[in-house]
């Protein structure tokens, strides 16, 4: 009775809800940060954040400031409007994502969540495209170029796997997914599909060993280049928002997602540090392996199994 007082309280007053979800989420991304640079610390056996207040706890609020207060320059030749509010957009729409999760009864307000996230991801390339050509510059363009022809090939994989979860459970809202996994995770019948899904967020958020889109080992940073002071934070702290809902979304399809359970939050930080030792244990595949892997590996593999679950279906249905 008391928890469906406090959801009802939060169902009544969702524009404030939403406001502190987005307070929260930026908070977690700079904890998320300080969490993968300890991670980072211990796989390359050194010694990592652990200076500034308690093992480190105020190292993010320091970055944060320190960045913000950074000169921000702007070049003559760009496209002025658009250099400025490519940034912008990217942040808005990584924010938009997060009123996906079903975190209390009447938040998945609409039946048709998968398609939105989907939208939203294929929205989300046109801010980073934006983002290279408004620069003028060629190696920023390049890198925007480079970072389309990865997300499409990606996207579309995406697509027929999210489809075969949403057939399997006839349904394309988020909040359902947690009634049909009440007594079974569906990680248990979707093995195969839920780390293709993992491998796909990988390049989908652009981390090693996909990041071709800033590749910071090799090149200076790739798409944003020229992006410096609050700019550059709003893309940063886009790239990690974006992470942590595709762990969000990675938890909520295979690992039922109940939002005030404790045990959710586990997972959610035991996926975030997947993403980390990944990160720490693997090198950059070459371009040409990235798309030959899209298309000729991930794409049929995932029309099969399209396939194969309609088939079940209809099998059942008989």
């Amino acid at each position: 009775m008391k928890a469906n007082k406090i959801i009802y309280f939060f169902d009544k007053f969702m524009y404030l809800n939403y406001f502190f979800l987005m307070i929260f989420m930026l908070l977690s991304v700079a904890f998320i940060v300080l969490y993968e640079r300890k991670i980072l610390g211990y796989i390359h056996i050194r010694k990592s954040v652990n200076k500034v207040g308690f093992i480190g706890l105020i190292q993010p609020l320091g970055d944060g400031i320190k960045l913000l207060f950074k000169e921000s320059s702007l070049l003559e030749k760009s496209n002025i409007l658009l250099f400025l509010m490519a940034p912008l957009m990217n942040f808005f729409l990584v924010m938009l994502m997060y009123m996906v999760l079903p975190y209390s009864g009447n938040m998945d307000w609409f039946n048709l969540s998968i398609l939105f996230f989907l939208v939203l991801l294929s929205m989300n390339v046109l801010s980073i495209i934006l983002i290279g050509w408004s620069s003028n510059s060629s190696y920023s363009f390049l890198s925007a170029l480079r970072m389309v022809v990865q997300m499409i090939s990606y996207e579309i994989s995406l697509m027929f796997l999210l489809l075969s979860i949403m057939v399997s459970v006839e349904s394309f809202s988020v909040l359902n997914l947690e009634m049909v996994q009440k007594y079974l995770w569906l990680v248990s019948c979707y093995m195969l599909l839920s780390v293709m899904i993992f491998v796909i967020f990988l390049a989908e958020s652009n981390r090693v060993p996909f990041d071709f889109i800033e590749g910071e080992s090799e090149l200076v940073s790739g798409f944003n280049i020229e992006y410096g002071s609050g700019y550059f934070a709003l893309i940063f702290v886009a790239e990690y928002l974006s992470i942590l809902f595709m762990c969000y979304m990675m938890v909520i399809f295979f690992m039922i997602g109940n939002l005030l359970s404790f045990y959710f939050y586990l997972k959610l930080i035991f996926l975030i540090y997947l993403y980390v030792l990944v990160r720490g244990s693997f090198p950059r595949f070459r371009y040409d392996k990235l798309l030959l892997m899209a298309w000729k590996i991930f794409l049929p593999l995932t029309l099969c199994l399209f396939m194969f679950f309609m088939f079940i279906i209809i099998l059942i249905k008989i």
